[in-house]
């Protein structure tokens, strides 16, 4: 984001982040935003992986959804917060990594309700492998 606008857009987007106890407990970053976009990053910690030992799809389903969730926040009047109105996921491959990115786009924003997608990776070292693909509607709270 660029300009004093996206710059105080920026920054409530990070501070609604970090009240995010989920997000810190999987020591997710958030580490990127744009307009009708945002980038979430997680180590596989070992609270977060199922049987297998790769990270379990609620860890992907929660990034992916959060990624989104303020990809359609960075387009909503100041006032607003976001909550999902429903999430679909496709878990692609097995979230086996470092880490996971997710990467959340606004597909389009209407005044009710803002049409999502998300594409989690998992990444080890400089390789990313695409592992679930998720598409949902966010609605906004607080605002007007």
């Amino acid at each position: 984001m660029t300009g004093p606008d996206d710059d105080n857009r920026a920054m409530k987007l990070r501070a609604s982040f970090a009240r995010q106890s989920l997000m810190a407990t999987f020591g997710a970053e958030l580490t990127a935003i744009r307009p009708g976009e945002c980038e979430i990053a997680a180590p596989i910690l070992p609270i977060a992986r199922q049987q297998h030992d790769v990270g379990h799809a609620g860890l992907t389903f929660a990034l992916g959804d959060t990624a989104a969730g303020y990809a359609a926040l960075s387009l909503m009047p100041d006032e607003a917060e976001v909550m999902t109105a429903e999430m679909k996921i496709n878990l692609l491959a097995p979230a086996a990594g470092d880490r996971l990115i997710a990467i959340g786009k606004v597909a389009k924003a209407g005044r009710r309700l803002t049409v999502v997608t998300a594409e989690v990776f998992a990444e080890t070292g400089a390789s990313r492998r695409l592992i679930a693909i998720l598409q949902g509607t966010m609605v906004p709270v607080g605002a007007g």
